[in-house]
């Protein structure tokens, strides 16, 4: 099931469209601001992010662009606002997709379904064999080499490393890792 973070400030489309994507298969999650929307993405990591340009604490633009100094999550635009220059400003800064309310659910729901194929497709073209300098992590072997020497690790262990080299560059909380690693 994929998971689409909505963040709006506008409480009776942020439910109409959790209940509409629920219905849809999809999993959703909704954050009122750009700091929490943030903090959210970097905690739940959702597939997908649906954003309003216009969000009490910061213009949507300003989200997309330092969002995309840490994540390459697919972003589509959802707003009111008419102005081509506003559009095409959203697009430029990292933004995949832009849909004006209003808006049909089930457009919306066809596009994000195509920022996920199009997601799922670059991931798959990513290699699962990573190399940092001297350290050589096979994510598909699970096998570790340091100096080209096989490292043995224990599976918490293992665990911790494929979830640092799967999230490069990303702010990882503590809590997050405790439930990634830990489970429990």
């Amino acid at each position: 099931m994929a998971r689409v973070l909505v963040v709006d400030d506008d409480t009776q489309l942020t439910r109409a469209l959790t209940s509409a994507l629920q219905r849809e298969g999809f999993e959703s999650a909704v954050a009122s601001d750009a700091t929490s929307g943030v903090e959210q993405l970097a905690i739940a990591e959702p597939d997908v992010v649906v954003l309003d340009l216009r969000l009490p604490d910061e213009d949507g633009v300003d989200v997309v662009r330092r969002l995309r100094t840490w994540s390459d999550v697919p972003v589509l635009i959802l707003s009111g606002v008419s102005d081509q220059r506003r559009r095409v400003e959203a697009l430029d800064a990292g933004a995949d997709d832009f849909l004006q309310k209003p808006f049909g659910i089930e457009e919306l729901v066809a596009r994000l379904r195509a920022l996920l194929r199009r997601s799922a497709g670059a991931a798959e073209q990513r290699s699962s064999v990573l190399t940092y300098d001297t350290l050589t992590v096979d994510l598909g072997a699970r096998l570790v080499l340091v100096d080209r020497d096989e490292a043995r690790l224990t599976p918490k262990e293992w665990r911790l490393l494929e979830v640092f080299v799967s999230h490069p560059g990303r702010l990882l909380t503590h809590t997050w890792l405790l439930g990634e690693v830990w489970d429990d």
